[in-house]
């Protein structure tokens, strides 16, 4: 009994996890900080912003995102997403640029610096010889009365009331409202550059959006010998050991000139089964479904997807621009191909 009530006494507080209650509301309270320090990014938002996204623009050059401590990891991020939404950009990290890096730096680019205080010797050691150079100069930080600010051809304020941080000393709002002023100027540079999905799935070939928007049809069709073909005046055994042979499911029926004239499938085969249709007396052409769904090659793997979706097929010929057969797909192979 005693051992009971010391562990009920323990368990106050806390939850089925052992973690304490007010673990809760601290991160409900870490939360509702960094998102107020977001919001009152937009009514700082001004003309400052446009110069910078102007400036950018008319820079022939890149955009050289830098910082130190936990400011050069958001830089480093800021760098990325700048890069793949058609504004070239890297990282250089503000130790690294003293001792080589800065031979990166070009008069036509762009130097992006992010520091809260406004006062990393890292950083403030390299202005300088940026101008020098003839580089322009964008400072993100919390303070504009900042060296950093000052030294700025531009300045944007990424100041935060308090920090997430209970001892209001870890970067945390400060960090967040410097990643998200810095998607706000990365998605600004990508309107006004025109930048499309398809450009953003060349510079992403590997992930799932360049799979659906640079993959065409001829990329994952079936061609040659492994594309299923009857002649229009087949039979229907002609047809079971063509759609067996080839292992599709269906097989397309051409005419003397080789364009397509009809699609003969297993629900087809079924239902003519059904019907009492004769295996070696019944033609093809009596039983076969007539002006089928065709895709060219030169479609995206995409576009098939959605005509089968809205057909609730599986397998389609492909055709050329005179409607001869020139390859056939199947579900699977958008699959294998990571389309879908």
């Amino acid at each position: 009994m005693i051992k009971a009530a010391r562990q009920a006494a323990q368990s106050v507080g806390r939850d089925r996890s052992g973690a304490p209650r007010a673990a809760l509301e601290l991160a409900r309270r870490v939360l509702a900080i960094e998102a107020d320090a977001v919001r009152a990014l937009i009514d700082r938002l001004d003309e400052r912003f446009l110069a910078a996204v102007a400036l950018i623009l008319e820079r022939r050059g890149r955009v050289i995102v830098s910082g130190i401590g936990k400011s050069g990891h958001i830089a480093r991020k800021i760098a990325s997403t700048l890069a793949s939404t058609g504004t070239p950009a890297y990282f250089v990290h503000a130790a690294e640029a003293g001792h080589g890096d800065l031979g990166m730096i070009r008069p036509e680019d762009v130097f992006l610096a992010l520091s809260q205080s406004g006062e990393s010797e890292e950083l403030l050691d390299i202005v300088p010889l940026l101008k020098r150079q003839g580089a322009k100069l964008i400072a993100m930080t919390g303070d504009a009365r900042s060296t950093l600010a000052r030294e700025a051809d531009i300045h944007l304020d990424t100041s935060v009331e308090q920090e997430a941080c209970p001892l209001n000393l870890s970067p945390t709002a400060s960090t967040t409202a410097a990643l998200a002023l810095g998607d706000a100027l990365a998605v600004a540079l990508l309107d006004a550059r025109g930048f499309t999905a398809e450009d953003f799935a060349r510079s992403h070939p590997g992930g799932a959006l360049g799979r659906k928007l640079l993959t065409y049809v001829a990329d994952v069709m079936r061609t040659g010998d492994a594309v299923p073909s009857i002649t229009r005046d087949a039979t229907l055994h002609d047809a079971i050991f063509e759609i067996t042979k080839k292992g599709m499911g269906m097989t397309a029926v051409v005419d003397a000139e080789r364009r397509v004239v009809g699609i003969f499938t297993d629900g087809d085969l079924r239902r003519s089964l059904e019907r009492g249709a004769d295996l070696r007396g019944t033609r093809i052409e009596s039983v076969m479904t007539r002006g089928p769904r065709t895709i060219r090659p030169e479609a995206l793997a995409v576009e098939a997807v959605e005509t089968m979706e809205r057909c609730k097929s599986t397998q389609m010929p492909v055709v050329d621009e005179a409607g001869r057969l020139v390859g056939a797909l199947n579900i699977h192979d958008l699959f294998r191909a990571k389309v879908l």
